[in-house]
């Protein structure tokens, strides 16, 4: 048995002592009490609360591993994860501005993601249990929208047909204007017997589309999302920004950071999160690896009224980025890597002196590693607009403006 004081949160947000010993759902300040297993406190004791300390919402919280912060309060969460961008920022010396932090409401993920496990009583459905394989059920998940959640019994029923005792499946969920979109993986494959009884299982609970891996098995109605004035169609799988609120909040910041420009390049564009609402003043350039999200985009475009001219072109821009002399005829561009980063990328930016670069990331240590990459070419990095749309957990994204004097 131990007792130590928490110094501070690491970046799963687990609580950090001297040592290093690492106590989950811990805060700063707290002394905690517990079993040492190595470096951490398998379930440690609070002796002495934080004074930021809160009652969970979720009456799953304690049992399920979906949410890491949800102890804390809203107000530590953001100071958390503001401090989480400067020091990512401060590990390549830059500094700049943080416009504040834009929290999406509770229950309105749009898109998320189960497992799915068959039972001797039936099925088991649900997230995992932080840092177990155990399954937790979350029918008052705080987090989901109440149309993903609504979803559970369809997941259910496929479990029963489709799921093993041994394995699991895993369910991407997805809510779009015609229902919703549902993607199977880790099930059993696709037979005779299985093909005949999930056409049932989709008119029973009028899903949208089911997919089985990549390849979509039967729909109802294509999965249509708005972006801007465009309804796109939504590929089997594509990436979709976790909550409309996060969404609106990243595209108010890339508009401020492009500004008036009338000639944008977009690249990572996805199926058109930022391309489509900002044809709406601007000519767009979309760049994606992936053909059939560009192919989403570009019907979106053409079934749009009053958009202006809007280009695709599918390249891999880790393997082949946009060159300098591709981009010098841009007035302004969007990148929005994966986690990675895009360090090629944003060296050819740089050369390009294009004058206005609106960043967006979902790790705040490859987007400072390649904001530095920019600065050291002499643009100066205006101002950072974080965008939390993963509630209470670790996850940290952000827009940022950058000008070239």
């Amino acid at each position: 048995m131990v007792m130590v004081t928490i110094n501070r949160l690491g970046h799963l947000g687990d609580g950090i002592a001297e040592g290093p010993v690492y106590a989950a759902r811990t805060l700063p300040g707290e002394i905690v009490t517990g079993d040492l297993d190595g470096d951490r406190i398998a379930a440690p004791k609070i002796v002495e609360p934080s004074p930021v300390r809160v009652s969970p919402s979720c009456r799953h919280y304690k049992s399920c591993g979906g949410c890491a912060l949800q102890h804390a309060s809203d107000a530590f969460v953001a100071d958390w994860k503001i401090d989480v961008v400067r020091q990512a920022l401060l590990a390549q010396g830059l500094d700049a501005p943080i416009r504040g932090i834009s929290t999406s409401p509770a229950r309105s993920r749009r898109r998320a993601a189960f497992s799915g496990r068959r039972t001797k009583k039936g099925a088991l459905v649900g997230f995992h249990g932080r840092g177990s394989g155990t399954l937790t059920e979350i029918p008052d998940c705080d987090v989901v929208s109440d149309g993903l959640k609504a979803a559970l019994p369809a997941l259910e029923d496929i479990t029963r047909v489709a799921g093993s005792r041994k394995g699991e499946i895993t369910f991407t969920v997805t809510q779009t204007l015609t229902g919703l979109d549902l993607r199977v993986d880790g099930a059993k494959p696709l037979d005779q017997e299985l093909s005949m009884a999930l056409p049932a299982i989709v008119e029973k609970h009028a899903l949208a589309r089911l997919s089985w891996g990549d390849e979509p098995f039967l729909t109802r109605e294509p999965p249509i999302v708005t972006m801007g004035a465009a309804r796109v169609p939504l590929p089997a799988g594509a990436f979709l920004q976790a909550t409309e609120h996060g969404e609106q909040a990243l595209l108010s910041a890339v508009r401020d950071a492009v500004g008036d420009a009338p000639r944008i390049a977009d690249l990572f564009a996805g199926c058109g999160t930022f391309t489509l609402p900002l044809a709406e003043h601007a000519e767009l350039h979309a760049v994606e690896s992936e053909p059939m999200m560009l192919a989403a985009l570009d019907q979106g475009w053409r079934h749009a009224q009053g958009l202006k001219p809007v280009t695709t072109e599918t390249r891999d821009l880790f393997r082949r980025p946009l060159m300098a002399d591709e981009l010098c005829r841009f007035d302004a561009a969007v990148i929005d890597p994966p986690r990675a980063g895009a360090e090629a990328q944003m060296q050819e930016l740089a050369s390009a002196a294009i004058p206005r670069i609106a960043a967006v990331s979902c790790n705040p240590v490859t987007f400072a590693r390649d904001a530095a990459v920019l600065c050291a070419a002499g643009y100066e990095l205006g101002w950072i607009q974080i965008v939390d749309q993963f509630r209470w957990s670790t996850h940290v994204e952000l827009a940022a403006s950058f000008v070239l004097p």
